[in-house]
């Protein structure tokens, strides 16, 4: 059993305790740190956790093995950082960093500490995406040859905060919450983008935004892309990789659509899995040494370089080349 603090209590912080504390016989909360301890004290007694206000204070914890961190975005690189240097392995929340060049530097701050990192991209682990990598990998769709994919919600309205409305915090509209997730698939089925064009159309700002942000892609190997994210809509998934021997769709966590040529589609459904869970248990296994997180710290930053780019890109209304970041 790994013993982790989690750093940040807010929404999305108490999601990742709900998805483990006593479900899990891999890893479990000993410590949590938030700057609103009296809103936490509930939540701590129920998962029997003790609470603190600062990150060292759980850095200094005898019975800390790791770190979780659900914090502001801009503060990750840091963090993380600052947790490598205390020698213990560190699971981020998305996105890893709001720049490449910050989240190379985390990176190799792990590297140097010899620990390892994991990262908060829960639909990675979803079946859906999970048979998609596995098909695409397997070559059966022939020479890949353009990837598409779309993730919209409406989480922005339902779960609104100051700091998720900080246009310094969430850069790109919706992109922090949506659209890095395709992001991580594109890194994963697709390699690294090597040019980007993006732009983002708002129709209605406030607590309750009104936007969509869409991109085209260049990826380093030849491929194409296209992304798209809405920040006020269902819940709505698909990444669509097409080679010149069939294409693979997956649709929402649980379905897979194979069509291959000179064959009817072939419809794949899966049992649906807690990805939070997953996702930290599989943290947990690479800070115990029992295999590498799914996620490569290449892919990692890659990831967060096709983010940059696309944020960049909405700014200058024109195409980014990722390696002149």
């Amino acid at each position: 059993m790994l013993n982790a603090a989690i750093i940040g209590l807010g929404w999305w912080g108490k999601n990742l305790v709900d998805a483990i504390q006593d479900k899990s016989e891999r890893i479990r909360f000993v410590h949590g740190v938030t700057k609103e301890p009296d809103v936490a004290r509930e939540l701590a007694a129920r998962h029997g956790f003790r609470l603190s206000t600062e990150l060292p204070a759980a850095l200094a914890d005898p019975q800390v093995q790791a770190v979780v961190l659900a914090t502001p975005h801009s503060l990750h690189a840091d963090q993380i950082v600052q947790v490598a240097a205390a020698g213990k392995p560190v699971f981020c929340e998305k996105p890893l960093a709001l720049r490449r060049a910050d989240a190379a530097r985390a990176i190799a701050a792990c590297e140097r500490a010899g620990v390892p990192i994991g990262v908060g991209q829960n639909k990675r682990f979803w079946p859906s995406m999970r048979e998609l990598v596995r098909v695409v990998q397997s070559g059966v769709l022939g020479r890949v040859l353009h990837i598409e994919g779309h993730y919209s919600n409406e989480n922005s309205s339902r779960h609104f905060s100051a700091w998720r409305h900080d246009p310094h915090e969430t850069p790109g509209a919706g992109l922090t919450g949506t659209g890095i997730h395709l992001l991580d698939a594109f890194s994963a089925l697709a390699g690294p983008a090597g040019e980007v064009t993006a732009q983002c159309v708002a129709t209605r700002g406030g607590p309750d935004p009104l936007d969509t942000v869409s991109a085209l892609f260049k990826f380093e190997n030849g491929l194409t892309g296209i992304l798209g994210a809405v920040r006020a809509t269902p819940i709505y998934w698909r990444v669509h990789v097409f080679g010149d021997k069939g294409n693979a769709e997956a649709l929402g966590e649980t379905e897979l659509v194979l069509r291959m040529t000179g064959h009817k589609p072939e419809h794949r459904s899966f049992e649906q899995i807690d990805s939070l869970r997953a996702e930290l248990e599989a943290f947990a296994d690479a800070a115990t040494g029992r295999s590498a997180y799914p996620i490569t710290p290449r892919q990692m930053v890659d990831t967060i370089g096709a983010f940059e780019a696309i944020v960049r890109s909405i700014e200058c209304g024109g195409p980014v080349r990722v390696s002149d970041l």
